[in-house]
């Protein structure tokens, strides 16, 4: 870049005159001037870049926090529709033979005999036809589960059930042992 000085008063020179100090004289620019130019760099500064990573990593755990709820809530509406669905079927049983559907041997209150009786292969009266996601097959054997992917209870013993005189079908929803979020008939 050429840089233009103006012309110092002179007596009568040529304004092109290439005399130190004359007035119209094109100069180049030295690598000693004190004008620099700064290089601008497109880009982020890494306080920037840490800044959106912070903001994307809350609205993830947000997210995923507010999913989580979802599913648990899902999975409890579809455990209740299950159950309501097993019980009219065990409803519809006992109606037609004059006494619940039995449990399987021991105290287990698994519910391999009670498939077999609502949904018996070949002959027989089928009282419910489970959508795949509600059935464990374990060879030959199957059984109800629960959206929890733990197996449904059934029980007719007196001294276990809540409706007196007639049966109880229900799923932990998840938490063995407790009984305060179980979903029941």
């Amino acid at each position: 870049m050429k840089r233009l000085f103006p012309p110092a008063p002179s007596s009568g020179g040529s304004p092109k005159s290439s005399a130190p100090g004359r007035g119209g004289v094109w100069r180049p620019e030295t690598s000693h001037t004190s004008h620099f130019t700064r290089r601008v760099v497109a880009g982020f500064t890494l306080i920037e870049l840490l800044v959106v990573v912070a903001v994307i990593a809350i609205l993830a755990g947000l997210t995923l926090t507010i999913m989580g709820g979802v599913q648990r809530k899902s999975a409890s509406s579809r455990a209740v529709a299950e159950v309501a669905s097993v019980a009219a079927a065990i409803d519809s049983y006992y109606l037609d033979n004059g006494s619940y559907p039995p449990m399987d041997p021991g105290t287990n209150r698994s519910t391999e005999a009670l498939y077999a009786a609502l949904c018996p292969a070949g002959a027989g009266k089928v009282y419910l036809e489970p959508k795949a996601s509600m059935v464990q097959t374990n060879g030959a054997r199957r059984s109800f589960i629960d959206p929890w992917g733990s197996g449904y209870k059934y029980s007719t013993n007196p001294t276990e059930i809540r409706n007196a005189g007639s049966f109880d079908f229900w799923s932990e929803a998840g938490t063995a042992g407790t009984t305060t979020d179980d979903v029941r008939n």
